[in-house]
């Protein structure tokens, strides 16, 4: 029963930690990106701002897997 516990934690721990660091290195290159973008072209500044989030939900879905991971343990 501990043994569950403790491989539960990983799973739930692995889901919001993988996510993070994928969102971290996707948002690396985007910002990177649309800095450059912006400094041509002023007008761009709403999308690169927009493409600079949509990696942060990745997080989210990360953390809505983990909380169904825990969850589902406990049932």
């Amino acid at each position: 029963m501990v043994a569950e516990a403790g491989l539960v934690a990983i799973g739930a721990g692995l889901a919001i930690g993988l996510t993070a660091i994928a969102a971290g290195i996707a948002e690396k290159e985007i910002g990177s990106a649309a800095v450059g973008a912006i400094t041509e072209k002023e007008e761009v500044f709403a999308k690169g701002l927009i493409l600079t989030v949509i990696p942060e939900t990745l997080v989210i879905f990360g953390l809505v897997v983990a909380i169904l991971i825990l969850n589902l343990a406990k049932g």
